[in-house]
């Protein structure tokens, strides 16, 4: 039987806005970055704002390595829209580099808390790429 989550094919993503428009253009040369502040903050989203010092000045894009741990996971079995394929697993991975994204895990449905994972990208049909995880064999 065929792996069922074994591709991501991503529908239309939101367009770009003054506060992701710098993260869109690094993601479309499948590099990820986060946020981060000269206080030494790494956040995602952008938010315009430092959650730990409250700095508006001093946030500027920072590439990450791709490598995060599965923090948590669910098995989605009813489709949000009729051309999403499911299952499909939606996850919350933790950088090594400490941010949190929400995203997509491909390549199987039976995953583990904790699990290495790294970055693969998915391209959009406008230019831009989305980010989504594999497993991984490093941390």
């Amino acid at each position: 039987m065929s792996d069922p989550n074994s591709t991501f094919v991503p529908g239309p993503a939101a367009p770009a806005d003054d506060l992701s428009e710098t993260w869109w253009a690094a993601a479309s040369g499948h590099r990820l970055t986060v946020e981060t502040c000269s206080c030494g903050h790494r956040q995602h989203p952008p938010r315009g704002v430092c959650t730990a010092c409250s700095s508006t000045a001093s946030l500027a894009p920072g590439e990450v390595s791709g490598r995060a741990t599965v923090d948590s996971y669910t098995v989605v079995h009813r489709a949000p829209r009729p051309d999403v394929d499911v299952p499909y697993v939606l996850a919350r991975v933790r950088l090594a580099e400490g941010p949190v994204l929400l995203t997509r895990l491909v390549g199987g449905l039976d995953w583990t808390i904790g699990d290495a994972v790294s970055v693969a990208w998915a391209d959009l049909g406008d230019g831009r790429a989305l980010p989504y995880f594999i497993r991984s064999t490093e941390i």
